[in-house]
């Protein structure tokens, strides 16, 4: 919690030094008011004073009490603000650290603890923050302020006072003991209710048809089951706070005038009595106050461990260090006076996944010139997709080198690198907004594409037609995750999106699965005569998709086993010959070369 809090600004800390002097002088304003009860109590019961000197000093005390009143108002606004622009920023920081995680550190914490993190946890600290700067300033204040005025009164008072507050802490002690695992176990088991339920409302149309609602509600309910019970058994333990402060109170309270009343019964005098009888009431109040500001901190408490666990979280994303860090170039090598574009090059690229055992790529090496276009093609599991995540580093080669226009992608700034990408990925991902939004989505460092250069690219990815038939055409809105939208048509607007980008190297990630036979090749043909200039990198598992390119790479579980073109292949790698021969009859195949 103090590593968190040690990111205060300096404004932050004069707020908290300002909310500091604030509740001393609501402290000073509370402490006052006992003593003019006393002076009530004085004028009561002695002879020749009046009603008006007894509502003089209640006047007084009402101007106390609405300065406390005053001073605790802006002191709540205070701490609410700095709570409010702290957690504010520290989820700026949050997104922020994520958005720099490579898909490494992103699967280290696994999303919905992520998110978990960046909510409910920012939100226990702004709350013990807003709770606390009031509550832990005032309670020491006040306990000690108090503490200092009784003990002159009466040595059985100060007695019974310290008695009380020694029980009191005792049983805090332990209650807390109790509770306080629970609080810090109960945000991760907030992660795996997060989990289940992420988990369900995404797969939500594959439960419906396989009828595993009962599955995914016992699920849940596990998980819930196991929050709720641990819930249960740090608020019960926290609920005996409430009545144990109140039964020390009111004990206090009955110790006080049972001493009091043997106290005063023994004076000399009526002066001394009316005297005592002041002592006592002022003595009570003060003890109350004092039980009261252990209440305050109790309930801080209380929370503290939650919000310590929420900080620990909070500081363990904050504090990563990501294995994906920037480069300093930011172009291409030069090669004759002019500088290197659309070049992509494997160097006896090697990649294991962390804490793996065996490597998924292996010695793999490869050149894309500008202008080429490169496929991959193999069995499920070959590796063509990890291999292409190698380019825009969302991971880092293990062995080897990945070279972009003659520089190590290492060596490169992040954004300079996917500056030069078109990235389209095996899964369609779309964004809450309008057709237009998602097309022009992202920043190469070029103007943002014009709304002419966002229909060329729709045509080009064959997505045009339908979109202009939506409502309000390229103004319609697409759901979240393109929800209201088809997995071709999701996968078309992707394609263009990374068209309107101009970039120097597209890279598809099996991106024209969802799309018929005739769509793929009509769009395969324009996307061949509007990328003239630009390489391709392409990964499929449609023969047909591939066929023309200028290269093809064949993969086998994680080695390059060949390399050529289509029909170099077919005569000389086996594998590419079966994976050929099992998805075109021989005629389609003698077809397709003979037309070539």
């Amino acid at each position: 919690m103090l590593k968190l809090i040690s990111r205060f600004r300096l404004k932050e800390w004069l707020g908290v030094l300002l909310c500091a002097l604030l509740i001393v002088g609501s402290v000073y304003f509370d402490l006052r008011i006992p003593e003019y009860t006393k002076e009530i109590s004085r004028l009561v019961q002695s002879e020749g004073h009046t009603v008006n000197e007894i509502w003089a000093v209640g006047a007084k005390m009402l101007l106390l009490g609405l300065a406390s009143l005053g001073v605790a108002i802006i002191t709540g606004l205070l701490s609410a603000l700095i709570a409010a622009n702290f957690s504010k920023r520290i989820r700026n920081s949050l997104f922020d650290k994520v958005q720099s995680f490579s898909l490494e550190e992103i699967k280290k914490f696994s999303t919905a603890s992520l998110i978990t993190r960046s909510t409910n946890d920012v939100t226990q600290i702004a709350m013990v923050i807003a709770m606390g700067l009031h509550v832990l300033i005032k309670a020491p204040v006040m306990a000690v302020w108090a503490m200092a005025k009784i003990s002159v009164k009466n040595v059985g008072w100060t007695t019974a006072t310290a008695v009380a507050l020694v029980f009191m802490i005792f049983s805090i002690v332990i209650i807390m003991i109790i509770a306080a695992p629970r609080f810090r176990k109960m945000q991760r088991l907030i992660d795996d209710v997060n989990r289940d339920l992420r988990e369900n409302l995404t797969g939500l149309k594959v439960v419906r048809a396989y009828n595993a609602e009962n599955f995914q509600e016992q699920k849940f309910e596990q998980s819930n089951s196991n929050l709720t019970k641990n819930s249960l058994g740090a608020f019960r333990a926290v609920v005996f706070m409430n009545p144990l402060i109140n039964m020390v109170q009111n004990g206090l309270t009955l110790a006080i005038y049972w001493l009091g009343a043997s106290i005063i019964n023994s004076a000399a005098d009526a002066l001394s009595k009316i005297g005592l009888f002041g002592d006592m009431i002022t003595f009570s109040a003060y003890s109350t106050q004092v039980i009261m500001s252990f209440l305050m901190m109790t309930f801080i408490f209380m929370f503290m461990p939650r919000a310590n666990a929420s900080a620990v979280r909070i500081n363990e994303v904050l504090n990563t260090q990501t294995k994906i860090s920037d480069g300093i170039l930011t172009q291409g090598a030069e090669k004759n006076g002019e500088e290197i574009t659309g070049e992509v090059e494997f160097k006896n690229v090697s990649f294991k996944y962390p804490d793996a055992q065996e490597c998924v790529l292996e010695n793999i090496s490869f050149v894309a010139d500008k202008g080429e276009t490169v496929a991959f093609i193999g069995s499920t599991g070959s590796g063509k997709s990890t291999l292409i995540n190698l380019v825009p580093r969302f991971y880092d080669a293990t062995e080897g080198e990945v070279l972009i226009d003659g520089g190590n992608v290492k060596h490169y700034t992040q954004e300079a690198l996917r500056n030069k990408l078109g990235y389209v990925p095996q899964q369609a991902v779309l964004y809450g907004g309008t057709v237009n939004d998602n097309i022009a989505f992202g920043d190469n460092g070029q103007e943002n594409p014009t709304e002419e250069e966002i229909l060329q690219a729709a045509k080009v990815a064959k997505c045009a037609d339908f979109i202009q038939k939506m409502p309000d055409g390229f103004n319609s809105h697409i759901a979240q995750n393109g929800a209201n939208l088809s997995g071709g048509q999701k996968q078309r607007i992707s394609i263009a999106r990374a068209i309107a980008r101009k970039p120097e190297i597209y890279i598809f990630d099996d991106s024209f699965s969802a799309l018929d036979f005739k769509t793929d090749k009509e769009l395969r043909n324009a996307l061949k005569k509007h990328t003239v200039g630009a390489t391709l990198l392409i990964v499929a598992q449609r023969v047909g998709t591939i066929m023309d390119a200028d290269k093809i790479v064949v993969l086998e579980q994680g080695k390059m086993v060949g390399i050529g073109t289509h029909q170099q292949l077919y005569k000389t790698c086996e594998i590419y010959t079966q994976i050929v021969n099992s998805q075109l009859s021989m005629e389609e195949t003698y077809e397709r070369k003979s037309n070539k």
